[in-house]
């Protein structure tokens, strides 16, 4: 047993198939999810872990939904400490924030971590049965973004 309070550096691949509703549509396609909104932000690279708080102001001022607007979130926590920072921040709620894990539980999985975000938000929704989540990811830095994902 091992305490940890960072994630650790793990292999992991990953593939997302992006398209418009309209190709989609022309392929004959049901989409699962939209991404609905994006918002980027950034900050001082030796605060790099808050950066997604500047992301998520961002995303909120593009779509004008607030914080209680969104039944799920996924944050890449890299630390303990990096997550706190911006729950208290953000007001993120623990009971619907990375849910099944996240980067100390699951591992950080470089170069496939924001596709691992996505979709384990996206299938966090369907299982629950939820309309709308946030996912955030900070990157070395200090740049970060926020991403809405509605389920259609």
């Amino acid at each position: 047993y091992q305490r940890r309070v960072h994630g650790g550096i793990n292999d992991g691949a990953a593939a997302l198939i992006l398209m418009s509703r309209e190709k989609a549509d022309e392929l004959g396609l049901k989409p699962l999810a939209a991404i609905t909104g994006l918002g980027k932000g950034a900050c001082a690279p030796e605060y790099m872990g808050e950066s997604p708080v500047n992301a998520v102001k961002n995303l909120l001022k593009h779509t004008g939904h607030t914080i209680e607007d969104y039944q799920r979130f996924e944050v890449n926590e890299a630390f303990a400490a990096q997550y706190l920072a911006c729950e208290k921040q953000i007001g993120f709620k623990r009971e619907l924030t990375n849910v099944n894990g996240s980067g100390i539980g699951l591992g950080h999985p470089v170069g496939c971590t924001g596709a691992r975000i996505l979709v384990s938000l996206l299938y966090e929704l369907i299982h629950s049965q939820q309309k709308r989540g946030m996912a955030t990811m900070c990157g070395g830095g200090g740049v970060s973004l926020a991403t809405e994902l509605t389920l259609l």
